[in-house]
């Protein structure tokens, strides 16, 4: 059976701002169009799709003839090579945060156009875009460009996967808004007074996983960052034992599970696999943390931690239990003043 051809979903209308930067400059864009062999027809027909693929060439073509590398978006040119500077400024930092404050800090040494920065709240963490200037009709493909572009960094730099939260935008609903569950796969909306995604505050502690060798290896070949997804999260087995234990009604399966990580439930079970996991493990260690948490720190009868655990049976609970201590839950209650229990953060209703 021969492959799949690539899925043309990439509307027409980012290559239509790549005309429109090739027009603010006084250049025709046919070159680019060629090389990605779209027929220049294509930009008058809304509806007309393009596959990754061609995207990449296009906008790799139209970054080298017009020797910018935002492509028309801002007022002066950032030259071929600006985004490389600022992830060689980037690749020495610890940690994915600092590396991050430092891209946004030095993007406004290039242009001060837009302004990024990233700001932490708790578990939540906003890499916001401030348009300074009125970018008109590329304010869409500006946006959309810079935040991939560091999200793809982001995601390069740690070796991982870097789940969104959610996304905003400035600006009403394009016509293919569609597109943006495959480029932002998050809940995402429109007119929003600031642009910005939102990230798992604990991927920011992650150490960076690249040296410079593997930069300059990839600085040769990065435009895929922007437009093809990164497969592996690093932190997939912690988003999914804090989702099994903190929504354990909507997790109940790999499919309600996969749904909440933003994968799906095959994708789920191999990372799973890869990091020397499965799922009914993950279920199995949270029934236990929250178990022993609840002996230790509560006078709830042993029923009602069997039932608060998912077990139905006090006795499949006892049984289960013996499994994981070798003791019966009440011995374990008795003898447990010595032992350091499992942070554990209550589902609403639990007592305390």
């Amino acid at each position: 059976m021969p492959p799949r051809p690539p899925a043309a979903v990439t509307p027409i209308a980012f290559v239509r701002a790549i005309a429109q930067g090739y027009a603010r400059r006084g250049q025709d864009p046919a070159g680019a169009l060629a090389a990605a062999q779209i027929p220049p027809g294509w930009l008058d027909q809304p509806q007309a799709r393009i596959t990754a693929t061609q995207m990449e060439k296009v906008s790799e073509h139209a970054m080298r003839e017009l020797d910018d590398e935002a492509l028309g978006w801002f007022h002066r040119r950032l030259p071929w090579g600006s985004y490389g500077m600022l992830a060689r400024a980037s690749i020495s930092a610890p940690t994915l945060g600092v590396a991050l404050k430092r891209w946004c800090r030095h993007h406004g040494l290039l242009t001060d156009d837009i302004a990024l920065r990233l700001e932490v709240d708790g578990p939540h963490a906003d890499i916001t875009l401030e348009e300074r200037v009125d970018l008109g009709e590329l304010r869409e493909f500006c946006q959309v460009s810079v935040l991939r572009n560091v999200l793809g960094l982001a995601s390069w730099l740690i070796d991982s996967r870097l789940p969104l939260h959610g996304a905003a935008f400035r600006g009403p609903a394009p016509a293919h808004a569609d597109v943006y569950r495959v480029l932002f796969p998050a809940p995402v909306s429109f007119d929003a007074p600031l642009t910005r995604v939102r990230l798992d505050a604990r991927y920011l502690q992650l150490p960076l996983r690249r040296d410079e060798q593997a930069l300059r290896q990839m600085l040769q070949h990065a435009l895929p960052l922007m437009v093809q997804p990164y497969r592996r999260d690093r932190l997939l087995v912690a988003r999914a034992r804090q989702l099994l234990l903190t929504q354990p009604l909507q997790a109940h399966s790999a499919e309600s599970l996969a749904a909440l990580l933003h994968v799906s439930a095959r994708t789920l079970h191999r990372q799973l696999h890869e990091q020397g996991h499965s799922l009914q493990g993950l279920k199995d260690a949270v029934r236990r943390d929250l178990a022993i948490d609840l002996l230790l720190r509560t006078r709830q009868p042993i029923k009602q931690v069997a039932q608060a655990a998912g077990y139905h049976s006090e006795k499949s609970f006892i049984r289960a239990f013996r499994g994981w201590t070798g003791r019966t839950p009440a011995d374990f209650r008795r003898a447990g003043h010595g032992y350091t229990a499992p942070a554990i953060h209550h589902t609403q209703g639990e007592s305390t």
